[in-house]
């Protein structure tokens, strides 16, 4: 039922003829606003994660003025509020360990101001998972702004893509193949305009996943970061929230099972990073819809992979994904595995947001005919090694290593992993199993992106560059390889892998996803036994609580006290 202006949130805090709210009038006065701000308008909060140190989102501090100018066309009253900047590439040890953080703050922003609507402005890895997450479990209606991808990268008449060919110029620069030169070549050239990475990372993934899900306005995600239509998206939200809060379109209309699946497929068919299945499950069990591993492996067993994006596709980026038609294109391509009936944060349903969508580019969003990989982007593992599931990207990876048995080269740290693969005389054959433990959420601490293990510089002089890598870490959505991420449960807390010795054999069964180490359980069972605890990470503060509440891989990483099962729904501030 469409709300009166009697019914607005804000008004509890602005209407009332008594003490307090004589306050709070008072001191928005302060800040030059009067009676027609505050009267009969919802108030709109724009959070934002702009910061100097956040690459991906330096325009968003731009944007949040086209996001007001179309909040004051509509009528509304918007309100600028900072919360946690993610930075990727800057935040140490990981942004992963911030994730949970920065959907509390989101949170609480919202539950503890008078704001009536929200608009997310985000885009960078986890900021997408934090503000969703959040802004979710409050429940009030909002809308999500993608950062969107930067420019293409170029160096010497060659497309970059982030991360996928920094890894690629890495290797090669490892193997003796370009000079210094070339690689600060590399690096001046990959990373052109603000914005996320332009390969289907995790960020794009992200964007793509809240897109298909029906938080953005249609299409939304695939605007690069600099094109002048990203201005005119950002001041459409802002008109458009407004109409959602008198409307009253809040979150659990949309985020329905049926949305989620939409959600689930589209990742697949982009090729995703696998760091999607993570959040997913997060978003999903915040939004009290039940997604397991299982789910996500059978959309992908029935979905192939249309994106021809990198790290999954060959020669395209996002900016090419966005001529062609972007994501509207792609759900279009997609038809019947799609529930068109889905509500979206517009008003309409994803069929008619669709409708009219046209392929421009049947090589960069391929037909169902004729895709990528035959599969979706994600294989979800089980086995004595992994019962409770691990992660692989199949369509990112020589295909030879579907099936593959071989001896295992185990490190406990990062540190010491390093010190194997610079090492040219470590013995190893293109057949080893390279393993990185203790990298999970409490071993890492949270969960780095160390699972993009680099192949070690004797194979790459021999002209390999491709081997099976094992880890509970996750890695980067631009990365690419055999790489089987994700083990749960981790090692830090005493799973299968905290158990396995260098030269035991690991076995890799990708089409039956199978992941097991060749011992009996008896001999498992002895190492158990023998196995001792590391010693905590934190004594104190944020890393503390972290550790002693996040919970595992399959489980999304949430703190275990925010899921939506764990009790009753945080009460309103009371207003005195």
């Amino acid at each position: 039922m469409p709300k009166k202006p009697e019914d607005l949130r804000s008004a509890r805090w602005f209407a009332p003829d008594d003490l307090r709210s004589m306050g709070h009038r008072s001191r928005v006065m302060q800040i030059g606003m009067d009676g027609q701000d505050w009267t009969g308008k919802p108030v709109i909060a724009i959070i934002n994660t702009w910061s100097d140190l956040s690459p991906c989102h330096h325009h968003l501090r731009d944007r949040a003025e086209f996001v007001k100018k179309g909040v004051w066309q509509a009528g509304g009253t918007p309100v600028e509020m900072p919360v946690h900047s993610f930075a990727e590439q800057l935040l140490k040890p990981t942004s992963m360990l911030y994730r949970n953080m920065g959907a509390i703050e989101v949170e609480e922003t919202l539950r503890s101001f008078p704001v009536d609507g929200a608009v997310l402005m985000g885009g960078c890895d986890k900021s997408t998972p934090a503000l969703v997450m959040g802004a979710v479990s409050m429940g009030l209606p909002f809308i999500f702004l993608p950062a969107g991808a930067m420019l293409r990268g170029n160096y010497a008449g060659e497309k970059l893509g982030s991360g996928t060919d920094v890894w690629k110029y890495w290797d090669e620069r490892r193997a003796g193949n370009i000079t210094k030169d070339q690689w600060e070549g590399v690096q001046g050239g990959i990373a052109r305009s603000y914005g996320t990475c332009m390969t289907m990372g995790t960020a794009s993934t992200m964007m793509s996943i809240v897109d298909a899900w029906g938080l953005t306005l249609p299409g939304a995600s695939t605007i690069p970061a600099p094109d002048s239509a990203h201005k005119r998206m950002s001041t459409a939200c802002g008109r458009r929230i407004v109409d959602m809060v008198w409307e009253d379109l809040t979150p659990d209309r949309i985020m329905t099972p049926a949305s989620t699946r939409n959600a689930v497929t589209v990742a697949m068919a982009t090729g995703c990073s696998t760091n999607a299945i993570i959040h997913l499950i997060a978003m999903a069990r915040r939004a009290d819809v039940p997604l397991t591993l299982d789910d996500l492996d059978a959309i992908g067993r029935t979905t192939p992979v249309i994106a021809n994006i990198r790290p999954s596709g060959k020669d395209y980026l996002m900016e090419d994904f966005f001529y062609a038609g972007g994501l509207n294109a792609l759900m279009k391509e997609l038809g019947d595995k799609l529930d068109l009936s889905a509500m979206t944060v517009n008003g309409r349903t994803l069929g008619e947001n669709i409708a009219d969508a046209v392929n421009y580019n049947d090589d960069v969003i391929r037909p169902l005919s004729n895709p990528v990989y035959h599969e979706g982007s994600l294989a979800v593992l089980r086995g004595n090694l992994a019962p409770d599931g691990a992660v692989m990207k199949p369509a990112a990876m020589d295909p030879k290593f579907q099936v593959h048995s071989g001896p295992a080269i185990v490190a406990d740290s990062y540190a010491q992993l390093k010190e194997i693969i610079n090492d040219e005389d470590h013995p190893m054959t293109p057949d080893s199993v390279l393993v990185l433990r203790n990298a999970g959420p409490q071993g890492g601490p949270g969960m780095p992106e160390w699972g993009m293990i680099p192949m070690p510089k004797a194979l790459l002089k021999k002209g390999h560059r491709d081997m099976v890598r094992l880890s509970d870490a996750r890695m980067s959505g631009t990365s690419y390889g055999a790489c089987v991420l994700h083990v749960a449960p981790e090692a830090f807390i005493g799973g299968p892998l905290a158990l396995i010795r260098t030269g035991d054999v690991i076995e890799i069964d990708v089409p039956n996803r199978r992941l097991s180490v060749r011992l009996t359980e008896a001999e498992l069972e002895t190492r158990r036994a023998a196995w001792v605890p590391p010693p905590p990470r934190y004594e104190r503060g944020w890393g503390w609580m972290f550790s002693r509440h996040i919970e595992q891989a399959d489980k999304g990483c949430d703190f275990d006290f925010l899921r939506t099962e764990f009790g009753a729904p945080v009460p309103e501030p009371e207003i005195n």
